[in-house]
C-alpha cells in the first residue's frame, strides 16, 4: 500500500483519493486575481470532492517587476502583493469540515528569466521594518531575475539551485473576516511554508460554506525563513486535487507527506507560532495516535522537527513535524 492510500485524504475524504473532473482555471477563467481571502467574492469554480483544478497563478508582484532595472517602491502598490487564484466553491463543505489539498505539480510558466527576486524598502528578516523600527537607512532596493526550468534554478553563473517549487500561500476563508492574502493565520494564506510542495496534502479548517480555497504565491525555491522577504517567486501552472474529511475538527493547518505528519501555527512572536505547531501535533498524537498528552509531550520532546517558513510576514509561520516510522 502506497502512502498516498493510507493517507488521511484516501482513509477518510469523500472522495477517498480518487480524482473526479479535472477543471482548467486560467487567468480568462479566474478573471480578477484577489488580494484578500474573504467569503464576499464570488466563487469563480464550483468543484466536487476528489475534483483537480489545474490553476495559471501569478507570481507575488502580477508580473510588474519585469527587469533587473526595474524600482520595486515605484511599480508596487502596497498592499495588493500576492494575487490569488479562487475563490474555489467545494460542494458540501461546511464550518467544522477539513477541506483536503493534495498538490500534484507546480511547474513555471511564461518567458525567461521566470523567476525574481528583490530587496525591498523596510521589508526583510535582517533590516528595519514599520514593525521593527528602527533608525538605520534603508538597503538599496535591488531586483534579481533568474532562469527556472525543471531542471533547476540559475541562480548566477556558478551556482543552480535545485527546482523545489511550492505554494506560498494556500487557505481557506475565514467565517466573516476579509484578510490580506500577505497574512497567515489559522485559515492558512501566506505561509511561505516550503512543505506544502508537490506530493504533499494539506488540511484546513472549513470556516464558511463551500471552503472558499484561494491559492497563489507559487515558489520555485526558497531558503528557511524567507530571509529578505522575496523567495523565487514564479507565475505557474499548478495542479490540486481536493478532497473533504466530514467529522474531523482541526484548529489550525496541518500536512502530511511520505515522510511526516505536521501542524502549522502562525503568529509573532516567533516562539507562539512555535508553541501553536507543537501544542497542535501534540493533540494529534492524542487524538489519533493512542498517547496521552504527557507520552506525547515526552515524544515531541525527544523526536519533533521545526520548520521555519517565513520570518518576515505580518505573523511568522512555523511547521512542528515528527517522522512517521515513530508513529507505527
Amino acid at each position: 500500500m502506497s502512502w498516498l492510500e493510507n493517507s488521511y485524504m484516501a482513509r477518510k475524504g469523500m472522495a477517498r483519493g480518487n480524482s473526479g473532473e479535472t477543471h482548467q482555471l486560467n487567468g480568462e477563467k479566474q478573471g480578477k486575481y484577489h488580494y484578500v481571502y474573504g467569503p464576499y467574492a464570488e466563487p469563480v469554480l464550483t468543484v466536487k470532492p476528489g475534483d483537480v483544478v489545474v490553476a495559471e497563478t501569478q507570481d507575488a508582484f502580477e508580473g510588474a517587476i519585469k527587469t533587473e532595472s526595474d524600482s520595486p517602491s515605484e511599480i508596487l502598490h502596497m498592499p495588493f502583493l500576492n494575487p490569488q487564484c479562487g475563490p474555489i466553491e467545494v460542494e458540501g463543505a461546511e464550518k467544522g469540515d477539513v477541506l483536503c489539498v493534495h498538490i500534484h505539480s507546480i511547474k513555471p510558466r511564461g518567458p525567461q528569466p521566470v523567476g525574481t527576486t528583490a530587496l525591498i524598502t523596510e521589508f526583510g528578516g535582517l533590516v528595519g521594518t514599520t514593525n521593527t523600527a528602527l533608525l538605520n537607512k534603508p538597503l538599496p532596493e535591488k531586483v534579481k531575475k533568474m532562469e527556472v526550468t525543471e531542471a533547476g534554478v540559475k541562480f548566477n553563473d556558478r551556482v543552480t539551485l535545485p527546482y523545489e517549487p511550492f505554494i506560498g500561500t494556500l487557505g481557506v476563508s475565514p467565517e466573516i473576516e476579509a484578510v490580506s492574502s500577505l497574512q497567515p493565520d489559522y485559515w492558512g494564506g501566506n505561509m511561505d511554508l516550503p512543505d506544502v510542495a508537490p506530493g504533499a496534502i494539506a488540511y484546513f479548517p472549513v470556516h464558511h460554506k463551500g471552503a472558499y480555497l484561494y491559492l497563489g504565491d507559487c515558489h520555485a525555491r526558497q531558503g528557511d525563513g524567507e530571509l529578505c522577504g522575496v523567495a523565487v517567486e514564479i507565475p505557474s501552472t499548478t495542479t490540486v486535487q481536493v478532497d473533504l474529511i466530514k467529522g474531523w475538527s482541526i484548529a489550525w493547518p496541518r500536512l502530511e507527506n511520505e515522510e511526516f505528519i505536521m501542524s502549522i501555527g502562525s503568529s509573532r512572536p516567533m516562539e507562539d507560532a512555535a508553541r501553536i505547531a507543537y501544542r497542535e501535533l501534540l493533540r494529534w498524537l492524542c487524538a489519533d495516535y493512542g498517547y496521552d498528552e504527557a507520552e506525547a509531550y515526552f515524544l515531541l520532546t525527544q523526536a519533533g522537527r521545526v520548520r521555519l517558513g517565513n520570518m518576515v510576514d505580518p505573523k511568522y509561520t512555523l511547521g512542528a513535524s515528527i517522522l512517521k516510522r515513530y508513529l507505527m
